[in-house]
């Protein structure tokens, strides 16, 4: 039994002026047992929609979808029992009490009784390493201990299919790291859990998951492992370039037919970087197009393709990180 199924699942949203609005358009994916399954594309793609559907929040305008084989329609207490959703920036808990007394308050939403209740929070405060903030109140906390408390609780009540949306968002890179193998760690400790996950950081899509979805304007464009993904990239077509413009230089990436181009800035230096995708074009004639454009190209390099080429070519716009 695979722990997500979508069949031609389909939301349409009405808004003013009896507009509609497709937020997802025939969605099929299957998340299997024991699997991270990433989830990628640019705001106002439908994750948030699916995820909602799948958490039972929502209800599909049409199609079906199933959680552990229960439908998300008719058996969504049965769901919910089994699930969890740890998001990037959410502010659940209360500020006044401690990361222990939070961590105890949602174990009795669960029913746990307390020699249960206590064992699991225990058991997550030193999974976690967030001993020494255990007693700390969760208005006193870092960032990254807030999102640790977080996951905490998301774990509480050992979720078959844990939902985590942006987990990493806003953390710093030692922290992001502490927090992804910690992940992969709790997947691999049980065989039997799944994670659905997105993420706007493709290093992390690539490091954590078994498979990756990109969804665009409510459609699954892309599907497979991440290595399948960037096989279909052609290593000759993707180059890195290094460059400086006073103007605006997307303004300039528009009126160069036939690339695709993801965008960087540096404001303390005042260079750019960009990952550039040749889809129909000459490396040389777009690098002309760019000094005639006034652009001091610093350097350039054919690069080797990731995941972040692949979403660029799919999507045509880059990931923003």
């Amino acid at each position: 039994m695979a722990a997500i199924k979508t069949i031609d699942l389909t939301r349409v949203f009405k808004r003013e002026k009896s507009e509609l609005i497709t937020a997802l358009d025939k969605i099929n994916i299957e998340v299997e047992e024991g699997e991270i399954f990433g989830l990628l594309g640019p705001n106002g793609a439908g994750k948030t929609t699916l995820i909602k559907i799948l958490c039972t929040l929502l209800s599909p305008t049409r199609g079906k979808a199933y959680v552990h084989g229960y439908d998300v329609e008719k058996e969504h207490s049965k769901i919910r029992e089994i699930i969890n959703v740890v998001s990037g920036g959410e502010s659940s808990g209360y500020g006044m009490l401690t990361v222990r007394e939070n961590l105890w308050f949602f174990s009795q939403l669960y029913g746990f009784d307390g020699r249960e209740a206590k064992r699991r929070i225990d058991m997550l405060i030193e999974s976690l390493s967030i001993g020494d903030f255990a007693d700390v109140r969760l208005n006193k906390l870092s960032t990254g201990m807030f999102q640790k408390f977080h996951l905490a609780r998301g774990l509480i009540n050992n979720p078959k299919v844990l939902f985590l949306d942006e987990p990493t968002l806003g953390l710093d890179v030692a922290a992001a790291r502490e927090i992804r193998k910690f992940v992969r760690r709790w997947i691999e400790e049980d065989p039997h859990r799944s994670i659905l996950l997105t993420t706007h950081y493709m290093a992390e899509a690539e490091e954590l998951c078994d498979r990756i979805a990109i969804i665009h304007k409510g459609r699954i464009i892309a599907l497979g492992s991440p290595r399948e993904l960037v096989e279909r990239a052609n290593p000759e077509r993707v180059f890195e370039i290094e460059c400086k413009y006073e103007g605006n230089l997307e303004s300039v990436l528009k009126d160069i037919a036939g690339i695709k181009a993801s965008l960087r800035h540096d404001p303390e230096t005042g260079f750019s970087k960009m990952r550039l995708v040749l889809v129909d074009a000459d490396i040389d004639e777009v690098v002309k197009e760019f000094v005639s454009k006034g652009v001091s190209v610093l350097s350039l390099k054919r690069a080797v393709p990731t995941l972040e080429d692949v979403f660029l070519t799919t999507v045509g716009v880059g990931l923003v990180e």
